[in-house]
């Protein structure tokens, strides 16, 4: 579902002079200043700029993982800066899902022990947590890999573990930091390919890039510099599905 296309009702995310500031010696540095958004449910949007403009601090206060100086941020309508840390640990394990570009797998966990990692915290029974994991990964490719150990995955497939992982709880908005910064070009695509089907079948996005081949993907980008939005424009996305099918045949494996 594309930001047009969003279903009428609450916005899933909206922040009013979001603000963030860091302590610098014996002064501090703004981070994020006064950034106003309104999020849609059902939404794909990429927030783009250069390394220190504010992106990444914009996605952890988005993801709950830190609290802002001033302003307001509201997620499906709740005032986050009022909650308790249980009541921020709750929202984080069940309304929001987390994409890295690092992965972040247990590398002695096969994939479905990496996948069923959210739901045991949750307090999900063994038998409902294996189902669960092992539908997941079906549906983002790896129905046949589920007993594979992260070493024994490519990198596109140790993310798509990442991104069943990020999705096993079922979030109203998943949140990728440069989740194609460390695959090659055609790896990417097929991740894009894949964003691009979950936010066709309800799930939003908030996705970090300073790449904007990447960014072409997403139906809304967000500019930072210096801390500061300075750019929020809705675009038609590029098909990755198509531009991956454009691209040259891959290399035959070795036997």
């Amino acid at each position: 579902m594309r930001d047009a296309d969003a279903a009428p009702g609450p916005l899933l995310v909206e922040t009013e002079g979001l603000t963030k500031h860091y302590a610098a010696g014996e002064g501090t540095v703004a981070a994020l200043a006064g950034v106003d958004v309104a999020i849609p449910p059902g939404a794909f949007v990429a927030a783009m700029g250069p390394s220190g403009s504010g992106k990444s601090t914009f996605l952890n206060l988005i993801g709950c993982l830190d609290r802002p100086t001033g302003g307001s941020y509201r997620l499906m309508g709740e005032e986050v800066a009022r909650l308790s840390p249980d009541r921020l640990a709750e929202i984080r394990s069940r309304r929001l899902g987390f994409v890295f570009q690092s992965f972040n797998l247990l590398p002695r966990a096969d994939a479905l022990a990496n996948v069923e990692l959210p739901m045991i915290y949750r307090g999900v029974r063994r038998r409902q947590r294996r189902e669960r994991a092992a539908a997941m990964l079906a549906a983002v490719g790896l129905g046949e890999r589920l007993h594979h150990r992260p070493n024994q995955l490519s990198g596109g497939q140790q993310q798509r573990v990442a991104i069943a992982r990020a999705l096993v709880n079922g979030p109203d908005l998943l949140l990728a930091d440069e989740p194609t910064g460390a695959l090659d070009t055609r790896t990417g695509l097929e991740i894009m390919a894949l964003f691009q089907a979950l936010n066709r079948s309800g799930v939003a996005i908030l996705m970090v890039t300073h790449d904007a081949e990447v960014a072409r993907f997403a139906a809304r980008v967000l500019r930072f510099r210096d801390g500061r939005l300075v750019g929020d424009r809705a675009q038609v996305p590029a098909d990755a599905a198509a531009a991956l099918a454009a691209l040259p045949a891959a290399p035959a494996e070795a036997a």
